[in-house]
């Protein structure tokens, strides 16, 4: 395994364990302020526009580079 594959796999499963641990805590926060559905909703929400940045992004990088 090269150095750059190493990195490459490090970065995926780096942001990947992130967005996962940021998911229980949304849900952990929606569930111990009893937010309800609709503010359970516009959390997730919230979190997943973030999340769709990230990925368009990295979908722009790729096309670009070529």
């Amino acid at each position: 395994m090269s150095f750059e594959q190493f990195e490459n796999w490090s970065l995926v499963l780096g942001i990947g364990g992130l967005i996962a641990f940021m998911v229980f805590i949304v849900w952990d926060l929606a569930k111990k302020s009893k937010a309800g559905r609709f503010g359970t909703f516009i959390l997730f929400l919230a979190l997943g526009l973030g999340l769709l940045g990230f990925l368009i992004k990295t979908v722009l990088v790729e096309v670009m580079m070529k």
